[in-house]
Parts: C-alpha cells; sequence; structure tokens
C-alpha cells in the first residue's frame, strides 16, 4: 500500500497531492532564531492577552500598514513565535546551502521545545488557535520586502494543516505556507538574529521592545529614542503616560537580553547594547573547512549559530589570540558536544 508523505495510507491509485518535495521540512538542530525586519521595525502584532479585534492604522516615515484581523482577533506577538521558528530554520538551511520552499513542515514538540513552551496536551490547542489567527489576520502595507516595494494585501500565513496520528488524536506535525511577502525577505536574507533568551520574554511589551532595540541598536553601542516615537513603534494601545510607566518598570526590572535601557532628559529612553553582544562575522574568522569539519560533527546544526557562540565566547574570556582560529573552535566543539 502507498504511503503518503503524513505518514499515513493511501488508497490505491490514489495520488499523493502533498509530495515530500514540495515542502522545506523542519530538522535542523539548535537553529538560532530569526525575525524578520519588517515586523521587528513596525507593529503588526497584538499585544493584547485578549482577542484584539481592532483594526490597526500605521504610518511612519512613508510606510503605511492596515492590519485587519478575523473574528478570533489579531495574530499576537506569542503567535509570532511560529513564523521565527520557520524563518530561523529556512535561513539555517539556506546558510547550509539547501534548497527551500514557503511551504514548511515542521514538528509540533521540536516548535514548543524551540520556544520554550509547555509541551502538554492544552499547548497543542493553544498551538492551533495560533495558527488560526495567524491566518486570519490581513495586511496591507508598503513596507519593502526583499528590496521590492509593492502595496499588497496578504496573511500573514496563507495556510495551515496539522497532520495527527490516528486513534489517539495526538498533533504530529504541521505544514504551512508562509505568505509571499515574508518568504521574499527570507531569500533576501532580510533577517535578524534574536537573543535565545527572547523565548523567556512572557510579557508581549518586552518582547515587543526587545524587537525593536535589536532592530535599531544593531552594530551600534547605544541608541536613543524620544518614549513618543517608542510608545508608537511599539504597536501599544495603552495611554502614553502608562506606556512610559510600563518601561521604567523595565529599565527597573533589567528584564531585556543583551541591551540595558536607561530614561534620559526630554522623555527619551537610551539602548545600550551588552559587553556579551557579538555580531556575526565581527569575531575570529573560520575557514569553509572548519565549517565542514562542524556540520560532520554535529549532523543537523546550524553551523552558523554555534559559530556564533563561540565568538561570544571567545570574547567573554578577554579576546585571546589565537594562532589558528579553527583549531580553537574545533576543540570548543567537541568540549561542548561531551557536556
Amino acid at each position: 500500500m502507498a504511503i503518503s508523505s503524513d505518514g499515513g495510507a493511501l488508497p490505491r491509485d490514489a495520488p499523493d497531492r502533498h509530495p515530500v518535495a514540495d515542502f522545506f521540512l523542519c530538522d535542523i538542530f539548535d537553529a538560532s532564531p530569526k525575525d524578520d525586519l519588517g515586523t521587528m521595525e513596525h507593529p503588526v502584532f497584538s499585544l493584547s492577552t485578549k482577542p484584539d479585534r481592532r483594526i490597526l492604522d500605521y504610518e511612519h516615515n512613508g510606510v503605511s500598514i492596515k492590519v485587519t484581523p478575523s473574528v478570533l482577533g489579531r495574530a499576537t506577538i506569542h503567535d509570532k513565535d511560529i513564523l521565527i521558528y520557520c524563518v530561523s530554520q529556512l535561513m539555517a538551511a539556506i546558510n547550509a546551502g539547501r534548497e527551500v520552499t514557503r511551504t514548511v513542515r515542521l514538528r509540533a514538540h521540536d516548535f514548543l521545545v524551540a520556544t520554550n513552551r509547555d509541551t502538554g496536551g492544552d499547548s497543542y490547542a493553544r498551538l492551533r488557535d495560533a495558527f488560526e489567527r495567524l491566518a486570519g489576520t490581513r495586511i496591507t502595507t508598503n513596507l519593502a520586502s526583499g528590496g521590492i516595494e509593492t502595496t499588497e494585501g496578504f496573511g500573514l500565513i496563507e495556510s495551515w494543516r496539522i497532520v495527527r496520528r490516528s486513534g489517539s488524536g495526538r498533533m504530529i506535525s504541521v505544514v504551512v505556507t508562509l505568505s509571499e511577502w515574508l518568504f521574499r525577505s527570507v531569500l533576501a536574507k532580510s533577517v535578524l538574529t534574536l537573543s535565545r533568551d527572547y523565548f523567556h520574554l512572557r510579557k508581549p511589551l518586552e518582547r515587543r521592545v526587545y524587537e525593536i532595540a535589536r532592530k535599531h541598536c544593531g552594530r551600534q553601542p547605544e541608541w536613543q529614542v524620544s518614549m513618543a516615537v517608542l510608545h508608537k513603534k511599539s504597536g501599544s494601545t495603552a495611554p502614553l503616560r502608562v506606556f512610559r510607566a510600563a518601561v521604567r518598570r523595565m529599565i527597573a526590572g533589567a528584564t531585556l537580553p543583551d541591551y540595558t535601557l536607561s530614561e534620559l532628559g526630554g522623555d527619551l529612553v537610551l539602548f545600550s547594547r551588552a559587553a556579551a553582544v557579538i555580531e556575526p562575522g565581527t569575531g575570529p574568522l573560520l575557514s569553509p573547512d572548519a565549517l565542514d569539519a562542524a556540520r560532520a560533527r554535529l549532523p543537523g546544526a546550524d553551523v552558523y549559530a554555534l559559530v556564533a557562540q563561540w565568538q561570544a565566547w571567545w570574547q567573554s574570556t578577554g579576546q585571546p589570540r589565537l594562532s589558528s582560529p579553527d583549531r580553537a573552535f574545533l576543540a570548543w566543539l567537541d568540549t561542548r558536544a561531551r557536556e
């Protein structure tokens, strides 16, 4: 009997309408989290913990965005984890020289673990709700994607399909088709790496402010912005005075990974990069042979994420002079593998 790409039996002579070649399988171990630049800079996702059915109209520096929710509400900043996970996997595959498509298949359990979520039964139900909000939220924007500026309307995802195990009904995997707009950003590598601690931020506003800091601080040691502009870019619907109080609590709690916040006179906020933050490519350079050796040691691993971790470790240990960065990296990798 024929077996479909979903793992189920096909009736005799029935075609498999979803062959494996039609989608990209999310199977890269330890892929570093990646986020697209467009939604990092501008508010698209709701910060509300309750169904948000308000239409968002946003304009800033020539960019206009209209976000129309479904009856289930606008996709939330926590729903965005699905897109971050897919983008991370796609970018790791592209960096490894693999072919990708905008239709991806992810294992539900792997996604929950990678994004620091509980793997109990309720989590799978919440995952389905997230897919429905992502598919139902419609975007109309002129925001450039992959170097192309058009005014277009689209859903955050085009479609999704859950694969369940017969009998138990347990969700095995999900097949999701990303929007052309987001996929163009991936192909153009219009993305930035996030701290893995991003998924430990539970408050929606903390996640959003971290995104803004990561996008605008970049390689600068610091970046400042007025409280009013930060309020606008965050997408918060709270009054400015309430938003200001929330930011002050964030400053006092020092909750953001990689960045510290401080309040300046004139109602300004200063973002400063932590010393441990290191941009990819700014540490010791490695040869292609070293990267190939790393792939052989850890098949399926995101080698570029490992390089970034090693460079950060090298920086944290005082940036010692290395006679052979390749040997030092591979030795570090062997030690890490034994841990």
